[in-house]
Formats: structure tokens, sequence, C-alpha cells
């Protein structure tokens, strides 16, 4: 049990170091306040500029795939062995990041909504659900120009992903990261709908290309 809680803690705090308010704070601007308010990829791209925003992705996709793949060498290096095996100690060890970037304890438990260092994450255990997750959040994007909404729905789209591209008998771990996952960016996105509901959701326009094409 010690190694687990170990790829736990290093996931949690590996997830904690959040790319917009590290980097926000060497330039005196907490994003949180700004915008949004949403310690992420987006509110800083509108709120900062791109050169920030592409840096703040990097580093939240970044840790989620170190995450990812230091979980199972973390479990390694126990002498008794490690309880689980590769892919459930990287789902742990990815999971636990992406809530520590939502929860981080280095800024006061206010971070992002997750859906960078979950990219990041699903790189490392199931890349063959990358491809159908772009797919769906860029004709969401492409067509509505809601980020929140091609997010949840990208989200959701690693459930029939993972299970109908996966391997065959799906590992239990992978099964149940994409759901959590998916449960996860539902949640941190709740805000996002309920103002897609009442009609007051920020549309990012110059994205929305199939609507001009028209």
């Amino acid at each position: 049990m010690i190694e687990l809680g170990s790829v736990v803690l290093i996931g949690y705090l590996l997830g904690s170091v959040s790319g917009a308010l590290m980097l926000g704070r060497l330039r005196g601007i907490d994003i949180r306040k700004h915008g949004s308010g949403n310690a992420g990829g987006t509110n800083a791209l509108r709120t900062v500029g791109w050169v920030f925003a592409l840096a703040v992705v990097l580093i939240d996709v970044g840790k989620g795939v170190l995450a990812a793949w230091l979980g199972p060498r973390l479990a390694v290096l126990s002498s008794s062995g490690p309880l689980l095996d590769a892919p459930s100690l990287a789902a742990v060890a990815g999971l636990t990041a992406v809530v520590g970037h939502v929860w981080p304890i280095f800024f006061g438990f206010r971070g992002g909504k997750g859906a960078g260092t979950a990219v990041g994450v699903v790189a490392v255990v199931a890349p063959w659900c990358l491809l159908p997750l772009l797919v769906v959040w860029l004709i969401t994007l492409l067509g509505t120009g809601y980020v929140g909404l091609a997010t949840v729905l990208a989200g959701l789209s690693l459930v029939p992903s993972m299970a109908l591209l996966g391997p065959s008998p799906l590992p239990l771990a992978l099964g149940g990261l994409a759901i959590a996952l998916a449960g996860l960016l539902l949640f941190t996105h709740r805000g996002n709908l309920a103002r897609l509901r009442s009609g007051t959701e920020n549309r990012f326009e110059k994205a929305r290309v199939l609507k001009r094409r028209r």
C-alpha cells in the first residue's frame, strides 16, 4: 500500500503545479481574477495572449504525461513489488494529477478545469482515444464556438472510444479512468453548461468557422 500511496501523492503534487498560476506569478498576474476566472489555457489566451497560453497548455499537458508515465515506475522501486499492474498505476497517477490541477494544494485548492492535464494522461495510457477526442472537440468548437461545450463532449467521448477502440478485454482501470475523467470534466464545466442553458455563455467567435462559411 505504501507504493500506491506514493503514486497517488506524486500524481497529485505534479497536478498541483498549475501552469497558469505559476507563470502568472512570474508575470505578477493571477488570471483567476481576470476573464472567466479559470486557471486554464482558454482564459490565459483571452486575458494574457497566445504565447502565455501556449506555455500554460504545454505545462498542463506535460504534467499529465509525466504523472501517467512516472506512476508505474515509482511502484517498481518498491522492494515488495507493485500491488497493481502498470496500466492501473498509470491511470491512478494520471487521475490524481487531474484532481491536483483542479484542486491544487499550492494555490489554495483553486485551479483549472483539468482538460489539458487529462489530455496528457490519455496520451500515455490510451493514445487511441486522442484522435476521436480531438475530432469531437474540433467539430463542436468550429460548429458552435463554445470551448466549454467542446471540452465536455470530447470528455464524454472518452468512454465509447476507450471501450470500442481499446484492447479487448479492456483493463478495468482504463474503463474506470475514462468514466472518471468524463465525469470530472462534466463537473468542472457545470458553470459553462448552466450559462449555455441561460444563453449567457461566452462564444469564441473566431473559431466558429462553420457558421461564417454559410
